[in-house]
């Protein structure tokens, strides 16, 4: 199988498909792996370390599209992308497809491109594997993206987190209970903040005043309960998901209207539409915007930043999927692993995911 790697075109987008270590174990297996000319240099991995592994070097978009039957991906393709691959290939990475541009379905099913979004991904305990370490590492980012823009010299109020003797400590507001939620918590924890977790599931709830030993105040997430945290929060962490669907809007302008000048937002659900009726999507190179006196980080590729560790964690997830792609073919690798066919949202020409289908027809409708 050919097997390639294109270089990521997003802004500030340092992560890559694989890392030079799983170019090794699948050339060690006979496939013919290729790598776009600095894909993985912002993750820490020359182009010599992927031809040491067995990779070949190319040098265009187009040529590696060309070339593929197997295309892994970190973040949904770009236009361009599309128009460069050919019928019949298999596109794995973050597709995102329920918030983006919905010429991209039509491309897909014009090419009869077999398209496995990471994100939807799902075991039958409900778990999301590759999602999961991205999430993770989401989470743990918000903490300290928060602490600079609470700098003044970043627009902020000039506040201090863990806060010092005297001065009482950040009052942190996460809109769900979830990876991204648990793991921001976590973090804001050990900087000193005092944490508040909304949620509209009792047991997750429950779940974390167990894992927190009551140290984060939990609430339900009733509109009542929203407007009551945010007249005094500080930083108001937005992580909603629902897999393979845009994120429902949870929190209203109005709402956002009772945080107090300058706080801020970070809606971690942009890359599925944002859970913030004020939030709208920003990159690494502008993240910020302010609306409502609040600012606003609504930056759909959070760790794309974080090339490294993002990619060795994004490697190990997904390996059991790839080489299993890699070995018997994607057909034969979807009738065998439940959790690899529910992240299929594309195949043969047909959209396969019936939660994205549900989500493209209620678009026609508007």
């Amino acid at each position: 199988m050919n097997i390639c790697i294109p270089k990521e075109r997003r802004d500030n987008e340092y992560r890559v498909g694989l890392t030079p270590a799983g170019i090794q174990l699948l050339t060690q297996q006979g496939h013919t792996c290729f790598v776009e000319k600095e894909a993985g240099l912002g993750s820490g991995f020359p182009d010599h370390t992927y031809q040491k592994a067995g990779a070949t070097i190319v040098y265009s978009g187009e040529e590696i599209y060309g070339r593929a039957d197997l295309v892994l991906k970190v973040t949904s393709p770009i236009k361009e992308e599309y128009s460069w691959m050919t019928e019949g290939l298999t596109l794995m990475g973050f597709l995102h497809l329920s918030a983006g541009w919905t010429g991209k379905v039509d491309a897909l099913i014009d090419k009869k491109i077999t398209a496995i979004g990471y994100e939807i991904i799902q075991e039958e305990d409900g778990s999301l594997p590759v999602l999961k370490p991205l999430s993770q590492l989401s989470g743990r980012m918000v903490p300290q993206i928060a602490a600079t823009l609470a700098q003044n010299n970043y627009g902020g109020k000039g506040f201090s987190i863990s806060g010092v003797p005297g001065i009482p400590p950040a009052d942190v507001v996460i809109l769900g209970a979830g990876t991204v939620g648990r793991n921001a918590a976590r973090t804001f924890l050990g900087m000193g903040a005092n944490v508040h977790i909304l949620d509209s599931s009792l047991e997750a709830l429950q779940r974390i005043d167990r894992e927190f030993s009551t140290r984060v105040n939990t609430l339900v997430s009733y509109p009542f309960n929203l407007r009551k945290v945010c007249s005094f929060a500080d930083i108001f962490v937005g992580a909603v998901l629902v897999p393979g669907a845009p994120s429902p809007v949870v929190v209203t302008r109005e709402m956002v209207q009772l945080l107090h000048s300058h706080s801020i937002v970070i809606d971690c659900s942009i890359d599925q539409g944002g859970c913030i009726e004020t939030s709208r999507p920003t990159s690494h190179s502008n993240p910020t915007y302010l609306e409502e006196d609040v600012i606003h980080y609504c930056v759909p590729n959070m760790t794309g930043v974080l090339g490294r560790t993002a990619t060795h964690a994004m490697s190990n997830a997904t390996w059991p999927f790839i080489t299993q792609i890699a070995e018997i073919g994607v057909e034969k690798s979807l009738k065998e692993n439940a959790a690899l066919k529910s992240g299929v949202y594309t195949a043969q020409g047909k959209i396969i995911n019936q939660v994205y289908k549900h989500v493209l027809e209620g678009r026609k409708e508007l």
